[in-house]
């Protein structure tokens, strides 16, 4: 029979309940030795748990059987130790650390397990490398700040929002995992069935169709907090299995859904950063967004704004510039204020930035003395052109103004991205300053060139808008659709729409995707017969937790804001994820490994 390491012992305090009311009170407290320190005899240990240190005093006089249990305690081993609380001298006062004034004198100490030496030092304040932090992911998690920290937070945001819900009636309710694949934008991870061989399970991307199910079902408000999974190229915020606050409501409009989003929102930011921000929100339409900033995303901490030229340059003599705007093009200028900033070289590599985004180069010029340029394009535009793109662009001296001149899209792209990219450059983007913004009225679809056909901008069960729907079959490019993003700092945090619930609508935006009847009845017939029993207006929004908690935190990357998360080719340093499974695994399932090329 294996003893109990604890013997009955009962931890009485985690480190940071105990404070100068505890002096003189006996105490149990159980954790991990950090630090270890002998002066002369008397040894000092912190003690670390899940709330922070607590420093252990062994001294001779005080226990002497205690205090040779100390001298063999090492880092990272288990303790529990029992004592009495005493105030600290003033010389030996720590004023950053919760628990600085008070220590415990250590009456009697438990080994509750030992430690080998750990990969990387604990108590560093400089972290190893990432791939050793993943690859010891509870190591990491142990030391005090970073990942551990923000998965605290985590856990509090994650309280926020359950209560604010269940307050304004919502019904979490949790929807499958094991469904069926659907044509949503990125591929889905399939699970293949043993019992219906030939068959697969997709991993949700969305609890979209589900959701709206609920709400045919007659709950009203719904949310849920849940995993979902794509498999797409990651990046420092996309990971193959993320979290999703899912929120769908009946009988609403977009006014009153972006009012519980917007309480909901400044109540997480009110509690975790004690930040009052101000409501309403602002709001652009998608239109307005491209044109100002280039980007449906925008961030609106600091200006920059882009302006269009198009129309000073339709007739010009710069053949770049007139040959793209002939071509159905544009030409867009960004001002960068005090530009004496952006050296020879800096200007010359915005060439290689611009082909990141399909551009083919920026031109630019400086503005001197009496708005006159210095730019290798001088030359080839009239004085009054010049003049009238100082006034659009309100150039000064000392300023530098950059171009695009390509298609709408390309243009908007490498602009917009490189104003966020000169503004971090550059030191424009306050710290500690939050903008959020609604991004509204969507185009329905977008054209795939590539398959000369419709795309879904959000997804197949976005609404038009009412007085759309006469351009469905008509002109689908010019629909707008009745979905909404927020954004803050330049980064989409959450988007949803006012959804269809007629299924006449929902056959019609199914004809525009390229998506027949007989393919709409297999991938979508539940839905569409289930709008037909009396579905109501409804709407929702779906948040990417991970990617705000990633900004309340100051995370560089979502990683760290998640338990385990994966690298960027989706593996998991941890486990070894994904790996190899036995001839066996894969006979039951009927499946055969192709040979590799």
């Amino acid at each position: 029979m294996i003893p109990d390491p604890l013997d009955g012992w009962e931890r009485t305090h985690l480190s940071t309940d105990i404070t100068e009311a505890d002096v003189d009170t006996r105490v149990v407290v159980m954790g991990w030795a950090f630090r270890r320190r002998d002066h002369g005899g008397v040894i000092f240990i912190d003690l670390r748990d899940r709330n922070g240190l607590v420093q252990l005093v062994f001294n001779p006089e005080h226990s002497e059987e205690s205090h040779s249990k100390g001298h063999a305690l090492r880092p990272e081993w288990v303790l529990a130790a029992r004592g009495v609380v005493r105030p600290r001298p003033d010389e030996s006062l720590n004023p950053d650390m919760a628990t600085g004034a008070i220590e415990i004198f250590v009456d009697e100490v438990k080994i509750l397990n030992r430690s080998d030496p750990p990969p990387f030092p604990l108590d560093d304040e400089l972290p190893p490398t990432e791939a050793t932090r993943l690859r010891y992911r509870y190591l990491d998690l142990r030391r005090l700040g970073g990942a551990r920290d923000n998965l605290l937070v985590r856990h509090r945001v994650i309280s926020i929002i359950r209560n604010f819900l269940n307050n304004e009636g919502f019904v979490d309710i949790e929807t499958p995992f094991l469904t069926t694949s659907t044509p949503e934008g990125a591929r889905d991870y399939l699970v293949p069935s043993r019992i219906q061989p030939g068959c697969f399970y997709a991993l949700p991307q969305s609890p979209q169709i589900f959701k709206q199910l609920l709400m045919v079902a007659g709950f009203e408000r719904y949310y849920q907090i849940v995993r979902c999974f794509r498999d797409e190229d990651l990046r420092a915020d996309r990971q193959p299995e993320f979290t999703q606050l899912d929120v769908e409501t009946s009988f609403i409009e977009e006014k009153r859904l972006f009012d519980i989003v917007e309480r909901m929102v400044t109540g997480i930011f009110s509690e975790i950063l004690q930040i009052d921000l101000p409501r309403p929100f602002a709001v652009l339409s998608y239109h307005e967004a491209i044109a100002r900033y280039g980007l449906d995303k925008p961030d609106l901490r600091f200006g920059m704004e882009l302006s269009e030229v198009s129309e000073i340059l339709k007739e010009t003599g710069f053949g770049v510039f007139r040959s793209a705007i002939e071509a159905g093009g544009i030409v867009k200028a960004l001002k960068v204020q005090d530009g004496e900033r952006l050296s020879r070289k800096d200007l010359d590599d915005l060439r290689d930035f611009a082909a990141i985004y399909r551009g083919k180069g920026v031109a630019y010029t400086r503005i001197k003395d009496g708005g006159e340029w210095q730019s290798p394009i001088a030359k080839f535009l009239s004085a009054a052109e010049r003049s009238a793109i100082n006034q659009r662009t309100d150039a000064r001296p000392g300023d530098v103004v950059l171009f695009a001149a390509d298609s709408p899209q390309v243009v908007n792209d490498v602009l917009g991205n490189l104003r966020n990219h000169l503004a971090d450059k550059l030191g424009e983007i306050p710290q500690g300053e939050y903008k959020l913004v609604w991004i509204t009225d969507f185009p329905m679809f977008e054209y795939n060139e590539d398959e000369k056909r419709f795309n879904a901008m959000h997804h197949p069960f976005t609404s038009p808008r009412e007085e759309d729907l006469p351009l469905l079959e008509a002109d689908p490019s010019r629909v707008r659709a009745r979905a909404y993003d927020l954004v803050l700092n330049g980064a989409e945090i959450g988007g949803g729409s006012i959804r269809i619930h007629r299924s006449d609508v929902q056959e019609r935006v199914f004809s525009v995707l390229g998506i027949g009847p007989e393919e709409a009845q297999e991938k979508f017939g539940f839905l569409i017969e289930a709008l037909r029993y009396g579905a109501p207006p409804h709407g929702g929004i779906a948040f990417g937790v991970d990617r705000i908690l990633a900004i309340l935190t100051g995370a560089e990357s979502i990683r760290e804001v998640i338990a385990f998360p994966k690298t960027q080719r989706a593996v998991c340093p941890l486990t070894g994820a994904p790996t190899p499974v036995t001839t066996e695994q894969l006979k039951d399932l009927g499946l055969r490994i192709a040979a590799k090329k």
